[in-house]
């Protein structure tokens, strides 16, 4: 199956919760949480996709570059692609159920590894959403990273545990998740953290932490003093709180003061691999993509994702061919324009 075919696909599986629109741009669907729009007037979700098309990239091909180099390592693991499957959970309340989470979880893990990167997992109101992701990255010999809900901190140190037991690369918590409309609806505690709370959760393992969901500098720096490994600049895909700025809007900034001291992973808005190499040239190392991952695996399971993640390095490597990028280990700024 080619990607249009995959994401025709897809498409009947998602009815009515996603339309697989041409572009995935949060047009059509704002307002459907659950589903797979972005809360409230949508903005935060079109706002990620605005902020990228703003960056136009300088064309040059004047260089010697000839064969640029994709890979990319996070926690001692070696990606072909500095691009990894966003934690997305709620199969049924989100996509429609025509795939169970169990499989979701699964095809994800494994098309992911199949294409040389990783998958992360989510959390969610129903316990069989983690467990769904602890299982399929045991199976996959601990190639994954769970992220856990802002709930209890005993209810997230257990789950940390489970990660462990798992052999899990890395583990965190999408603070951000603290707003997220759909564990209020099912009855599930979560909430913000403070610096003390949080500093808590990385002492208690020894795996590297992940935190997933700032927005702005001063949340960076605490999530640098506390000693998380790595941060994830996201809003959410726009689904917690409407208005705010795109990923690509706030991500200099944080990249610009911490790059170097912690890792930096940019999680909103991209589609291609043209987006990948804005957001490393804004200063992002790796980035996740969400939504075009469910379409994927909707479309034809671990090889629709396989299919996906290869066209990301295809369009990657093209790109870098044409702004003279060597490495994505090094993408200046200077080949953006705006």
């Amino acid at each position: 199956m080619n990607w249009q075919e995959v994401k025709k696909v897809a498409k009947e599986k998602l009815k009515p919760y996603c339309r697989v629109c041409p572009v995935c741009n949060g047009v059509v669907c704002a307002g459907e949480v659950p589903g797979m729009g972005g809360v409230g007037t949508g903005s935060s979700f079109k706002a990620n996709i605005e902020a990228l098309n703003r960056y136009k990239l300088n064309l040059s091909t004047i260089h010697e570059v000839r064969q640029p180099d994709t890979t990319f390592k996070l926690f001692n693991e070696t990606l072909s692609i500095p691009v990894m499957a966003a934690p997305i959970t709620g199969s049924t309340y989100n996509m429609g159920g025509a795939i169970t989470e169990e499989v979701y979880c699964e095809e994800v893990i494994s098309g992911s590894l199949m294409a040389g990167t990783i998958g992360w997992t989510g959390d969610g109101a129903d316990p069989l959403m983690y467990g769904s992701g602890i299982e399929a990255i045991k199976k996959n010999n601990g190639k994954g990273i769970p992220i856990i809900k802002p709930r209890a901190q005993d209810e997230i140190i257990r789950r940390i545990k489970l990660a462990e037991e798992a052999g899990a690369i890395a583990v965190g918590v999408d603070i951000d998740g603290a707003g997220l409309i759909t564990m209020a609806l099912k009855g599930q505690p979560v909430s913000p953290k403070s610096p003390k709370e949080l500093e808590e959760l990385v002492k208690s393992t020894s795996l590297p932490f992940i935190l997933k969901g700032i927005m702005t500098l001063r949340e960076a720096k605490i999530a640098y003093e506390i000693g998380a490994k790595a941060i994830v600049v996201s809003n959410h895909g726009g689904r917690i709180l409407d208005h705010t700025p795109g990923v690509a809007e706030v991500l200099p900034e944080i990249a610009d003061s911490l790059k170097g001291k912690l890792t930096i992973i940019a999680d909103g808005g991209v589609r291609s691999g043209v987006d990948v190499l804005k957001m490393l040239a804004l200063g992002a190392e790796a980035v996740l993509i969400g939504r075009p991952v469910v379409v994927a695996v909707f479309g034809n399971g671990r090889e629709g994702l396989k299919l996906y993640f290869n066209n990301i390095k295809n369009e990657l490597s093209q790109t870098m061919l044409l702004t003279g990028v060597s490495s994505v280990m090094n993408v200046p700024r200077d080949i953006l324009r705006g």
